[in-house]
């Protein structure tokens, strides 16, 4: 039976994926002007908003489905096809997060991968791409041998945690405020002269770090994995 800390912690690990989807919803919204795909800033909007969406908040739902307890009297193979299809549409989401900065930096003639920011996360992208494409091969297809999938278990595993760290790190190195305040003033969080805007980039950076180390939680204790029968085969 599945402990309630775990049921907790999956509700936890919800609440704050949504939280993080609003505040930067918000933040484009509200204080970055809105959205378009007119190749102006507007455009550029949508790459936080499509990123944290896909990157990190889908990817970390996704990640975590074979740790929902409701889903182990169930068959396997049914949520290997959801764990697939959440992480492809993360991957659209994250892909299309790239072509709004890079179609954004082409119009106002800006280098791309010029920030440390640019290398994590185009990292993050192409690892995921890779893994997709392994988990598709290895764990889905029908030819796919038995000691290939038991081999590539422990590889997709470790990949996938990277993958979470890495974006984790791309969008907390992406949140700043516009002057010389940025996401890092936490010393400063609730002076009086820090402006509402930079109060509320710190509150979303807070807000995914909480949410990796709870979906990166979730994903390293041994415990709150999927319950295999004797017998059963034990791959993703």
């Amino acid at each position: 039976m599945p402990s309630v800390c775990l049921c907790l912690t999956h509700v936890l690990g919800l609440c704050l994926g949504l939280l993080c989807l609003l505040f930067v919803t918000l933040w484009s919204a509200h204080w970055r002007g809105g959205f378009s795909w007119d190749g102006s800033a507007l455009q550029f909007n949508w790459h936080p908003v499509l990123m944290v969406s896909g990157l990190l908040v889908l990817y970390g739902y996704a990640a975590v489905v074979y740790r929902l307890p409701f889903t182990w009297s169930q068959k396997k193979r049914v949520w290997k096809l959801v764990h697939a299809g959440l992480m492809f549409l993360a991957l659209v989401l994250s892909v299309l997060g790239l072509c709004a900065v890079f179609d954004f930096h082409r119009f106002i003639h800006v280098p791309h991968l010029y920030s440390i920011h640019s290398w994590v996360g185009i990292s993050a992208v192409v690892l995921f791409a890779v893994q997709w494409a392994l988990g598709l091969a290895g764990f889905l297809l029908p030819c796919s041998p038995l000691w290939i999938r038991s081999s590539l278990k422990p590889v997709h595993s470790w990949i996938g945690k990277a993958i979470l760290i890495l974006s984790v790190t791309a969008c907390i190195s992406a949140l700043k405020y516009p002057t010389h305040y940025s996401t890092m003033t936490f010393f400063i969080f609730f002076k009086d002269s820090l402006p509402a805007e930079a109060k509320f980039v710190n509150s979303l950076g807070l807000l995914i770090v909480a949410f990796g180390l709870v979906t990166f939680g979730i994903l390293s204790n041994e415990k709150w994995q999927r319950f295999e029968l004797p017998g059963s085969i034990t791959h993703k």
